[in-house]
């Protein structure tokens, strides 16, 4: 299968936080960045591979600093690695005051994301080509976060099996 650039597949979202967008803190609700960290990734993984694509997990987030209302977000995507059938997906969120300038780093996110067929089942999707710096280390990093992704599915599987769907009412302690 062919190859893509990570540029290809990089999505900026640039947003403002309104008071309903935040917590009792006066800060960014993190589920609120939580769901724009998912569209924005959502779109770098069907930018990368042009077919549907699911999300498989949300490996990661960091928050590192709040986001208060007097800041935008700036959530920068990008395809950082590939499977056969999956892909990594970065997000860094990039907070900056609009009254001063002043630009962070608020959070990172990894995610990864299943490409699919019209029948369902997961499709090829090209590999990836990092060229900045950034991109290179993202990529030469990616085979260490993929052996903890998948020794996580192994334990949530264990988890999984353990746990029940009955109504703790009906459970028998």
């Amino acid at each position: 299968m062919s190859e893509k650039r990570c540029r290809d597949s990089r999505v900026i979202k640039t947003g403002r936080v309104f008071p309903q967008d935040t917590n009792n803190h006066d800060t960014l609700f993190g589920g609120k960045l939580m769901r724009d960290i998912d569209d924005t990734a959502s779109i770098s993984a069907s930018r990368h591979c042009r077919k549907e694509c699911v999300t498989a997990s949300m490996d990661s987030v960091d928050f590192l600093y709040p986001i208060r209302q007097t800041d935008s977000v700036c959530l920068e995507s990008h395809v950082s690695s590939t499977g056969k059938s999956s892909m990594e997906v970065f997000v860094k969120v990039i907070a900056e005051d609009l009254l001063t300038g002043d630009r962070r780093l608020a959070a990172t996110s990894f995610l990864t994301f299943v490409a699919l067929k019209e029948d369902g089942k997961p499709a090829e999707v090209p590999s990836v080509l990092p060229e900045s710096k950034e991109e290179t280390y993202l990529f030469n990093t990616a085979p260490e976060r993929r052996a903890v992704r998948k020794e996580g599915r192994k334990q949530s599987k264990e988890l999984a099996d353990i746990l029940t769907d009955l109504k703790p009412w009906d459970q028998d302690y």
